[in-house]
């Protein structure tokens, strides 16, 4: 392999123009698609199995009218009451929308200052475009809002209506750009990897939008690809550079340190994305539609910046030639300095003293990692937006005007081909008297008599952590065989449910290839499992900083938030898998500098130190870049990107400090020579991967097939 990038890179840098026209084609050929044949995004949030999902399936089967999306209408007077007869011209516009089946009758508050209406679809959600739909019933209320009312929506089209994005992309590569400029002192070595990176992002989003024409693709799985795929896209082009620039310094010319640079860190990019991937396909393991979408789009987006960093930079590189120096060291027989002296004697102090850094660092991760304990998971809903926001507007008139369990009634769907019809309002009686219910409507019959459905309004909102006892009271003490129960609540219940039951069977996945994926790589046991270990402690340490920030509220309003959140079902999943993934970059970088030292000179703690300085500047740059592009996607309105900007953010921040700095040097000082030990029978088994591109003589490699545990 490292031969083939080794002939790739020099040919890429002796003929870049071909290379860069090849990627300008490739760039236009799937653009151009994505925009004529691109699809629709579209959630899928099947639960195969739940409760919720058979009594969805049954409404969509015998009571369509009742199984589509809803929006909710809330018209607010600031003084009086809302008059009936503006709110029944409203009624009327909104019945000649396109796709809507029915408008409820307005359903006034107690004091009548607050009026309701439901508007149901005939198609899910994910038929209807949200911002059109919006649109569409914000202009069937203008007569109301020429009336001087106060007119908010919600339900599940205007929930989700999604900010233009732009913003957050925006922080990443401007603060991106600031830190490569400090750190090369080049205009074109700084903007080179951001260029490459674009590129990579720009094919594989394109590829994303072209994917959806074929299959569901989430809503918010293009944010996370842009998300993760500039942040390792900019790094990944990063650390070749940086290699480059060192082959420059040591007097090679440029084809040639093109061709090595690609040799060495082009195929520790290779493995690195190769990691992620494997983690993001771990997703596969959840089963539900929405998380598979946003791995392997995700995935797609990264490999294309994997392919971007080994074939467009060389490329590029070619051409820039020894501009991506600085001016002062293009002269010949400059000195540039490339290792960190700073780092080197940190590195040899840690691995001096290894117990006490260990330790405390250890106990470091552990105390951050503890709120984790008592983290609660639930979907996030309208309660979590800005109050500027009309659906946190809606939801807040809902709850003064009916309660907050209005904001999430339960429908429970009955089959009367298996129970009944005589027995619909005893059913009803019984969904009365359930601890936790506060009013029951009479049953809705299908047109053909088929199937029913009743609404039951809880006492508590759909982010109250009572409403999942509620929903299995209701499932174990009212409900007969035949009815089911559904609606935002019990959706929310089961989705939580089925998330947690899969998170063990999708980490099990994520930790055991990315194990196998090192130990071939590195030819170790023990250097893939430090490097799971240390991985495990810091999305650890992330949880529990999520969960001090969002649900203990400790930062909730420096981010936008109202008030503080359960963390997002959705993020203990995929952030594992994404984390996962991301967080092995800075490992196979750093371990990759660490055995090209070991393989040189076979001094196992020389080799810890001086891989440390070697790399100590180029993954601190790497890590303020990955920083700043996720904290970036903090200022993002959704809350699973917020989360997700946050968590990765601070994850990122832990490897390239406490991890790279404190566990890595003390831990491979400990184990010694065993770093590298492997077992002779998986010795003669896995492949020998030259990870310095034959920089180094060939029977050096045979150091580490020395047998010593110890």
């Amino acid at each position: 392999m490292s031969r083939l990038l080794y002939r790739l890179g020099k040919a890429a840098a002796l003929r870049p123009w071909r290379f860069i026209a090849v990627w300008l084609v490739l760039i236009g050929v799937v653009a151009g698609l994505a925009g004529t044949a691109g699809g629709a995004l579209h959630d899928n949030y099947t639960l195969s199995g739940t409760g919720s999902q058979r009594a969805t399936d049954l409404l969509e089967e015998r009571f369509p009218a009742l199984s589509g999306a809803d929006a909710r209408v809330v018209v607010h007077a600031e003084s009086g009451k809302v008059d009936q007869a503006a709110l029944a011209t409203a009624s009327g516009e909104l019945r000649k929308l396109p796709h809507v089946s029915t408008v409820d009758s307005p359903r006034p508050s107690a004091d009548g200052a607050t009026a309701l209406m439901t508007v149901r679809y005939s198609v899910p959600v994910t038929e209807l475009e949200p911002k059109p739909t919006l649109d569409l019933l914000r202009g069937a209320t203008d007569n109301l809002d020429d009336a001087g009312y106060q007119v908010e929506f919600g339900g599940q089209v205007p929930e989700n209506v999604t900010a233009p994005g732009g913003v957050a992309e925006a922080i990443g590569v401007v603060a991106a750009l600031v830190i490569l400029l400090l750190a090369f002192g080049s205009v074109v070595a700084a903007g080179l990897p951001l260029v490459v990176a674009l590129a990579g992002l720009g094919a594989g989003v394109s590829g994303v939008t072209l994917l959806a024409a074929f299959t569901d693709v989430a809503t918010t799985a293009p944010t996370l690809a842009i998300m993760v795929g500039l942040g390792v896209g900019i790094d990944y082009a990063l650390f070749i550079l940086t290699r480059h620039r060192e082959g420059l310094a040591a007097g090679l010319d440029v084809p040639e340190a093109v061709a090595r640079a690609n040799a060495t860190a082009g195929l520790s990019v290779i493995f690195a994305g190769s990691t992620v991937l494997l983690a993001l396909c771990g997703l596969v393991l959840s089963r539900v539609p929405v998380f598979m979408t946003m791995g392997f789009t995700t995935g797609l987006v990264v490999a294309t910046t994997v392919l971007s960093a080994v074939t467009l930079l060389p490329a590029v590189l070619g051409l820039a030639g020894r501009r991506v120096l600085r001016r002062r060291d293009r002269a010949a027989g400059a000195t540039i300095t490339v290792e960190s002296p700073r780092v080197r004697r940190w590195a040899e102090h840690v691995g001096r003293h290894p117990w006490p850094w260990l330790l405390a660092a250890f106990a470091l991760m552990l105390a951050l990692a503890a709120p984790a304990l008592g983290m609660r998971t639930w979907p996030s809903d309208a309660s979590s937006e800005p109050t500027s926001n009309t659906v946190r507007q809606a939801y807040d008139l809902v709850e003064d005007g009916y309660g907050a369990g209005a904001n999430g009634p339960l429908l429970v769907a009955v089959d009367l081909t298996k129970v009944d019809r005589s027995a619909l309002p005893g059913l009803g009686e019984r969904l009365a008297k359930t601890d936790g219910v506060t009013s029951v409507a009479p049953p809705q019959v299908s047109p053909k008599g088929d199937a029913a459905v009743i609404m039951v309004t809880p006492e508590y909102g759909p982010q109250d952590e009572r409403v999942t006892g509620l929903v299995d009271r209701v499932r174990a003490d009212a409900l007969p065989p035949g009815a089911e129960v559904t609606g935002l609540t019990a959706v929310y219940t089961d989705l939580s449910r089925v998330l947690s039951d899969r998170l063990w069977p999708v980490i099990g996945a994520v930790v055991a290839t990315s194990f196998i994926m090192l130990m071939i790589m590195f030819r170790s046991l023990l250097a893939p499992l430090k490097a799971a270990v240390m991985n495990l402690l810091s999305i650890s340490a992330a949880y529990g900083v999520l969960t001090a920030v969002f649900q203990w509220g400790w930062g909730a309003s420096l981010l936008g938030l109202p008030h503080s959140v359960p963390v997002s079902s959705f993020i203990v999943l995929l952030m594992f898998a994404v984390l996962f993934g991301v967080s092995m970059d800075y490992e196979v970088f750093l371990l990759s500098r660490i055995r090209e030292e070991w393989q040189l000179h076979g001094d196992a703690r020389a080799s810890v130190s001086t891989g440390l300085a070697a790399t100590g500047r180029v993954i601190t740059s790497a890590a303020l870049i990955m920083v700043a592009v996720f904290l970036g996607f903090a200022a993002d309105p959704g809350l699973v990107i917020k989360q997700m900007g946050v968590g990765l953010a601070v994850a990122v921040a832990l490897d390239a400090t406490i991890v790279r700095l404190v566990l890595v040097p003390a831990t491979m000082s400990l184990l010694g020579r065993a770093n590298w030990w492997l077992p002779r029978p998986l010795a003669r088994v896995l492949p020998d991967i030259d990870l310095h591109g034959g920089a180094a003589p060939a029977a050096e490699s045979e150091r580490e097939r020395e047998p010593s545990p110890a």
